[in-house]
């Protein structure tokens, strides 16, 4: 079998397409959109069950086994898993909040450990500890 992998921008798992230039960000294969030349990224043998026909390399599996999201979703500062496991834990292993994000408990179903840094004094609490308004 051919080697799909790739790392896209910002050093994101990728899918290689056959023309081995173009790296597809693994979130984008079997959306329904081809972004490969000749349409393999949505071809019905990689994207009739997913995740099952996906190359492991692009796919990441949440805590709760009956859920994954892409490869490329994880560390990527949103609850995609809806635990947080894709943000938080050896699982996930993801670094710590980067320049562009304020680490704190938010109080958003939508964020892990960290708040996007544009959200800061908005005046709108974001974190438990309303540091995002006082501190950030």
């Amino acid at each position: 079998p051919v080697n799909r992998f790739c790392a896209a921008s910002k050093n994101r798992t990728g899918f290689l397409c056959n023309d081995r230039a173009t790296c597809v960000p693994a979130s984008q294969v079997c959306d329904r959109v081809s972004n490969c030349r000749n349409g393999e990224d949505e071809e019905e043998e990689l994207c009739g069950d997913l995740p099952h026909n996906l190359p492991g390399h692009l796919v990441f599996r949440c805590s709760n086994p009956t859920f994954w999201v892409y490869a490329d979703q994880r560390c990527n500062g949103m609850n995609d898993c809806g635990d947080c496991s894709d943000e938080m834990g050896s699982l996930a292993a993801c670094p710590p909040c980067g320049s562009e994000w304020w680490s704190c408990s938010p109080v958003l179903y939508e964020y892990c450990s960290c708040v996007p840094r544009r959200l800061c004094r908005d005046s709108v609490q974001h974190c438990r500890s309303w540091s995002d308004e006082y501190i950030c």
